[in-house]
């Protein structure tokens, strides 16, 4: 079953997905939409009522006045967003299960929120990606300058460069999936949105989070290295677990998917048949 929604959720493309008594919010990051979790949407649906849906700045979004830069300067306010979906869909005790920048955008929204979700898993996600002198974020202040420089002068050509170094360079059927994804954003929305998470810092929001979770990280990931996830859980109160997937890249759900359900499964605790055949369910993907 997918259910329509009205509102913000039509404004976001929410849909819930499958008739489970218990929810799951999958939350896509930066140059994604909710088609990133097209190939585990249907075995995940089996169990549970699942919620997709597209950030206002995403390629997906159908009108483009609906995100506007200067609304937004930090994660709080995708929190604020997340928070207002969830209450106008009447979503309670939901596994929020956020990729990359949503990781974190999550884990704000649980601290203001926390009758919302009953555990967070955290894929890729990270509360800073620039290094200083005793963190590894993963970029350099340099690094990060020429990213945001280049979006800016060519963000097209930036985004078929970026792509193929995030997603696994041996999965090219992925790599230009999240081309295609990244490129429908509009540039302008690129750089702002660019601009929150390269230069957030929420390493303080950390002890904070008294929500159980979960970090799921890949063994090689230049955009969140698994050092990261070993920080995190050193910061979080509740001293969640840390699963490192034997893999390349930052998107586990495009180019892994079986192994990452393999991960959700004993996270959540259900059986996942991932021995049926789903393949006829996903349909076209959007991107």
């Amino acid at each position: 079953m997918v259910l329509e929604t009205k509102s913000l959720s039509s404004a976001m493309n929410a849909k819930i997905v499958g008739t489970g008594s218990e929810s799951i919010v999958l939350a896509h990051g930066y140059g994604g939409d909710q088609s990133v979790w097209d190939k585990i949407l249907p075995y995940l649906a089996q169990h549970y009522s699942v919620l997709v849906f597209d950030w206002t700045f995403s390629g997906a979004a159908k009108d483009p006045n609906l995100f506007d830069p200067a609304k937004y300067s930090s994660y709080d306010d995708f929190a604020h967003d997340l928070i207002a979906l969830l209450d106008e869909l009447n979503l309670k005790s939901s596994v929020y299960v956020g990729h990359s920048m949503s990781g974190m955008v999550g884990c704000i929204a649980s601290i203001k929120r926390p009758d919302l979700f009953s555990s967070l898993i955290l894929i890729g996600a990270s509360p800073r990606y620039m290094n200083t002198d005793d963190y590894e974020g993963g970029f350099g202040s340099s690094d990060i300058k020429q990213i945001l420089s280049s979006i800016e002068s060519n963000f097209h050509n930036w985004a078929a460069h970026f792509a193929p170094l995030v997603v696994d360079s041996n999965d090219p059927l992925s790599v230009d999936k999240f081309t295609k994804c990244l490129q429908k954003m509009r540039p302008e929305f690129a750089l702002a949105v660019g601009k929150i998470v390269f230069y957030s810092d929420e390493r303080d929001t950390l002890d904070k989070v008294s929500t159980p979770c979960t970090i799921i990280h890949t063994s090689s990931d230049i955009v969140s290295p698994k050092s990261v996830a070993f920080y995190m859980q050193k910061k979080i109160k509740e001293n969640p677990k840390v699963e490192i997937m034997n893999i390349n890249g930052h998107f586990p759900q495009l180019t892994a998917h079986i192994q990452l359900l393999d991960v959700l499964g004993l996270i959540l605790g259900v059986e996942l048949d991932l021995d049926l055949d789903l393949k006829p369910r996903l349909g076209k993907l959007s991107c």
